[in-house]
């Protein structure tokens, strides 16, 4: 897995890609609320070292870049981190290209706000071809 804080292109956004096991792993990390997935990402620049999950009493789901340990955190009530399980499997199990953008707007019906906006991509490459 590679985790890496863009914020190069005028958007304060972490951009990850993984295998198909990798997003499985942490679908199911998510959906426990609990887990530590490290990064091959080479630590320093933009480079995050690993995402963290935690189980919190919510409302809905936070995601957050922790400055000092340079991680991703991901942390929420069970109810809203299911619904981001089960993107993060879909993405994993899809057999065409892709990518899913994780961006909280006001009224979203699972991240809280203030989380950082995520785009995690298909580990089957760019956008379908149909």
């Amino acid at each position: 897995m590679r985790l890496v804080s863009d914020t190069d292109s005028g958007y304060d956004e972490v951009v990850l890609s993984a295998s198909a096991d990798e997003l499985s792993s942490l679908a199911s990390a998510v959906a426990r609320g609990e887990g530590l997935l490290g990064s091959t990402s080479s630590p320093g620049g933009n480079a995050l070292t690993g995402v963290e999950i935690k189980d919190a009493s919510g409302p809905g789901v936070l995601i957050r870049r922790d400055a000092a340990r340079q991680i991703l955190v991901i942390s929420g009530d069970s109810a809203n981190r299911a619904v981001l399980a089960e993107n993060l499997r879909a993405l994993a199990d899809a057999e065409e290209g892709g990518h899913l953008h994780i961006d909280y707007f006001p009224g979203h019906f699972y991240l809280a706000e203030g989380s950082l906006p995520l785009v995690v991509n298909s580990p089957h490459g760019g956008m379908p071809g149909r």
